[in-house]
């Protein structure tokens, strides 16, 4: 039997994709993320197609309704924000890997603060998008997590729910301190995460 070069739709949902259909996807959401950064989530779906290089049904075919374009982008820059934990995890010994992803969050949170929001105001809370990025999510802080704890460099205690938390807190309040205050914010939580 041969086997299929064809992946499942990113979005989780429908049949497999062909690539040139995987590389419109990709090229629609990421167009997509652009579009709603600079001119929020209720910008015309026209500019969309115009700024991706694609037709209106390639669009539609892909994402039917505004709501499911809006979940495909929140669910890449959910992706991106765990994958970088995964990726410090490799790389760092778990107190810097730490430390160095709640610096990525407060950038984030300074660049992307606006279009989170919006993302999030746009997705049910219930809704199967919005379950599986807060799963991804909580999944990247643990893979963070239980090595710092392994080798007691942060409290026992904690939960990957408290790293989540914590991230929201010094990201909502970075937004308002220059690069020396975000730093000073940041070395009183690390503290607080010692044993």
């Amino acid at each position: 039997m041969r086997k299929s070069n064809r992946r499942i739709s990113p979005n989780g949902r429908g049949a497999p994709m062909r690539a040139d259909a995987r590389r419109n996807y990709e090229r629609i959401v990421a167009t997509a993320r652009e579009v709603f950064f600079s001119d929020g989530v209720d910008a015309p779906l026209d500019d969309i197609v115009k700024r991706a290089g694609v037709g209106a049904g390639t669009l539609y075919r892909h994402f039917p309704t505004r709501e499911v374009l809006v979940e495909a982008v929140y669910r890449q820059e959910i992706e991106e924000i765990a994958n970088r934990a995964y990726e410090l995890a490799r790389a760092l010994s778990p107190e810097d890997a730490i430390r160095e992803w709640f610096r990525d969050l407060i950038q984030f949170h300074i660049e992307r603060h606006g279009l989170a929001v919006a993302l999030k105001a746009a997705i049910d809370e219930e809704s199967e998008t919005f379950q599986h990025c807060k799963k991804q999510l909580r999944e990247a802080a643990w893979a963070l997590l239980e090595p710092a704890q392994v080798v007691g460099v942060v409290r026992a205690d904690l939960e990957a729910v408290d790293l989540m938390r914590l991230s929201h807190g010094i990201g909502a309040s970075a937004k308002f301190a220059d690069e020396a205050g975000r730093d000073r914010i940041l070395r009183v939580v690390l503290d607080g995460l010692k044993p």
